[in-house]
Formats: C-alpha cells, structure tokens, sequence
C-alpha cells in the first residue's frame, strides 16, 4: 500500500540572554556542573521567580519576524511532571494562552517550489537541568544531576502537520536555525543543545484524510539524527500496518549508534501535564508600542534581502546563497557596496579572500581586523591602478594580520603600482633597444615575442608597472618604430 507521511515538528531554541528566564544565574555553557544555579532555578521553598524582559523581547523578534500574532497578555503554567533533572516537580511554560499563535515559515520543496509550513504557536518556558548518563566518568547503572540548565530561557516553536517528508522537516530546520541566528535571538547549535527538536510522525494510506496514529521522536542532536530517525520509524510504521498491526501513541528515542528507535514510554497527552496558571507569577503584559519598537528595530530578512540583491544588484543564486548565510558577513558585503559602488567586486572579495581568512584562521567576522572601510581603500587602489590585483590580494593578507590601513600597507610592502606613463615608456624602450633583434623578428610576424618584451619590462620595473599601462605603450611603441 502506498502511504503519505505527516510530520509536525516541536523546536526548542535557547534564547541568548546573559541570565535565566526567572532568576539571575548564567547561562554560560560548559561551566562546571552545578555552579550556575541558585534557590529560585533549583526550586526551593519561598522563592519568587520573575520574568527576564530580554526573554521576552527575543521572543517577540521571533514571532513578528513569522508573521505571528502576539497576545498582548499571556499566562505562565506549571507543567507537572516528575524527572530528576527537574528539582521543583514542574516546569514554567505556557499552554492556553501562548504569547504567540499562527505564524509561517516559507521552505523550499524538493522540486524547487516555495512551501508554507504554518506554526500553530510560539510559547515561552524554561528549560530542564541535565540528566548525565553517557559520559566517560559515568559508571554503569550511575546517572548524575547538572542542574546549570534549568531556568534556561526557551522558546518552543510548534508546527501544524504540514510537513510530508524527513528532507522537508531537516529544511524547515535549516531554515529556522539561519532565522534564529540572523535575528540574534540564538546561536542555533544542535551540538550545544541551543535547539533541540521533538517530530511528532504518522502515515496514513494515500487519499485518506484521517490523520494516522501518531509517534513522538526524541534524542535527534543533529539535521542528519532528524532525517536519520524519521525515515527509521516511518519505515517501522510502514510494516506494522502492511502486517495487519496497529500504531501505538509512544514517545521513542533515537539510538545513533543502532541506527534504531526505542519506546522510552507512552506518549502523554497535556491532561497528564496538569497545567494551571502559574501562581507566582501575574499574566505577561506586551503593549502594542514595544511590539512596534521591537518591529522598527528588526533587521531586513533573509528573503527580502535576498530578493533585493537579485534585483539590485543583479547577484546570481549561488553568490546569494554563499553571502546570505551569516548575517554578518552578509552586512560586510552591504558596507563594501556602498562604499565603493560595485556589487560583483564586493561579491568576488568576500566570497574569496575574506571567506578564505575567515575558515583559514576560524574567526567570525566581527573578528576580522579588515573593517568594510579599509577593504574599500584597498579596492578602490586597485581600481585606480595604484595596486595590482595580485599585490592587493599580498596587501589584505598583512592587513588581516596588523590591522593596519590600507595605503600603509602599500607603503611598507613597496607594493605601490607604477602607473605613470613617461616611467613606463621608458623601461619600454630600454627592453626594446636591448632587444633589437627580437623586435625585428616580433616585425617579422613573430607575435608571441609580445609576451617575452612584457616579462621584461615588468622585470625591469621589479613588478611594480601597471600592466595595462604597459600593454598599451609597448604596443604603441612597436608600432612606431616600425613605422
């Protein structure tokens, strides 16, 4: 039988702010265990959480940035649970009154077409402390407790079922982590924990519109884990139900190591949670005017830029793709264009001898010693024939390392291009006159010999002459002497 796959997705994005979402401890990771916790995140009696306004804002970015509604007045719950990692028994988080409901984030299809994939709602919470089981350290039957990450700011993006593939749920994340990063609200690494994502996965037979008994998917730490676990269990859900079975409602975990699934328990519904407004703390109050603070205050989005660089300054799809992917760098291009006028000048530097220091020396670009600024004098020395292309590639490279300005550089390197032409007219007739019978013989329809009178000319001008300046007299002048 021929099945169709319904996949709705559940993303945890830590939020960056320097504190928790109630209390004042870091969140700095990779602290040691159990230093950045205080009575309020660990739960202890008495104590009276109060919300991180940061928080809030990152949050509100992210939902104006999909087009979701914000609720002016939200409410805070306790969802109850029992695990160890979470000391207070609950976890603060939102459930009937999300502060945001019915966005969208636009994906590409494998044939190329533009997708929506509608968000049913964006809530704020806290996160869990860390369970401690697979470490080196850890003996066998033995787990430890870090507590570090509970309080931890989060914002959980909920999907409706629209995605119908494991490729298209690894795009829609790709896409929402380069989102998340462009708005600065999260550093997006898997790795890290920074997102963190949960597929809920049915199938159902082709034309049917009942949705299939579904199955929750967790311990996915990587793009490859997701698409790995999904097509896992849609296949294990295929064969259950070509051999007359039924679907459990299960939460299960991926194994990386197996390459398999295993239940972890049975998939609870939000009356098991036992939500209710949390009494500690008053309903979230968003006004209007800070939403709209929030709205000017919003970079240009990815795919409006994108659009725009396509239109203006007539950039292809794969220079687009390669200069949008980090807002920074992305910003350094647009600095460069507008200091020097030339959009493919700008594209071909940073693509090349930025992007290269940038991998070469595994810095950011807030870290490169190259401001927009210099490059531009750098480039615009270039265009003046100042500089050759190949001596201001040798002059960026002692650039990025002094940090120093460009005609400096120059200077100190003896690099500066000659470009006067009565200097350059006459090392041309030195070379000719020391070459007599070499110009007889370029007269005689020897044309390659032009070449060899460049080198030396060039040689003569220990590399310092403007090539095309060069070029233009030795021609000339050859054609003069024969005449």
């Amino acid at each position: 039988m021929n099945y169709e796959t319904i996949i709705g997705l559940e993303v945890h994005v830590q939020l960056l702010t320097d504190s928790k979402m109630f209390c004042g401890c870091k969140t700095a990771f990779g602290a040691d265990p159990n230093t950045q916790t205080c009575p309020v995140c660990l739960g202890l009696p008495g104590v009276l959480p109060v919300p991180n306004q940061k928080a809030v804002e990152l949050a509100v970015r992210m939902a104006l940035a999909v087009q979701g509604k914000i609720r002016t007045k939200s409410i805070f719950a306790r969802k109850n649970y029992f695990y160890p990692d979470l000391p207070k028994g609950y976890q603060i988080s939102q459930y009937e009154e999300p502060f945001c409901e019915n966005g969208h984030l636009e994906i590409e299809t494998e044939n190329h077409t533009t997708k929506s994939i509608r968000i049913r709602r964006i809530h704020l919470e806290e996160d869990a402390g860390k369970s401690v089981h697979a470490e080196e350290y850890v003996t066998e039957n033995q787990s430890f407790l870090d507590f570090n990450r509970c309080g931890v700011p989060l914002i959980e993006i909920v999907t409706e079922p629209d995605l119908s593939s494991p490729q298209e749920a690894v795009r829609f994340l790709v896409k929402l982590r380069h989102l998340v990063r462009w708005l600065g609200i999260s550093d997006g690494n898997m790795e890290e924990g920074s997102l963190r994502c949960d597929a809920n996965v049915s199938i159902r037979p082709q034309g049917e519109r009942a949705l299939g008994v579904k199955t929750e998917l967790k311990n996915m730490n990587s793009f490859r884990a997701v698409e790995q676990a999904l097509e896992c269990e849609i296949l294990r859900q295929k064969k259950i139900l070509d051999s007359g079975g039924k679907i459990v409602q299960q939460t299960l975990l991926w194994d990386e190591s197996t390459q398999n699934v295993f239940p972890m328990r049975e998939k609870e519904e939000a009356h098991d949670y036992r939500y209710f407004p949390d009494p500690d703390l008053p309903p979230l109050r968003i006004s209007e005017s800070w939403i709209q603070e929030i709205q000017k205050d919003l970079p240009e989005l990815p795919e409006a830029r994108k659009a725009r660089w396509a239109d203006v300054y007539h950039l292809s799809p794969s220079q687009i793709s390669v200069l949008i992917e980090d807002r920074g760098i992305a910003d350094y291009f647009e600095a460069l264009v507008s200091l020097i006028g030339d959009p493919q000048t700008s594209a071909n530097w940073v693509m090349g001898e930025v992007l290269r220091v940038l991998n070469q020396s595994k810095i950011s670009i807030s870290e490169l010693k190259v401001k927009p600024q210099e490059l531009a004098s750098l480039l615009q020395m270039i265009q003046k024939g100042e500089v050759s292309l190949s001596a201001g590639k040798k002059v960026f490279e002692a650039m990025t390392k002094t940090g120093e300005k460009a005609e400096h550089a120059v200077r100190r390197l003896g690099l500066v291009q000659i470009s006067d032409e009565g200097v350059i007219q006459s090392f041309v007739d030195q070379v000719l006159a020391h070459h007599s019978q070499d110009v007889h013989r370029y007269w005689a329809g020897n044309e390659k010999l032009f070449g060899f009178f460049m080198g030396e000319v060039m040689k003569l001008a220990k590399g310092k002459a403007n090539p095309q300046v060069v070029h233009r007299i030795l021609k000339r002048r050859l054609e003069e002497m024969k005449g």
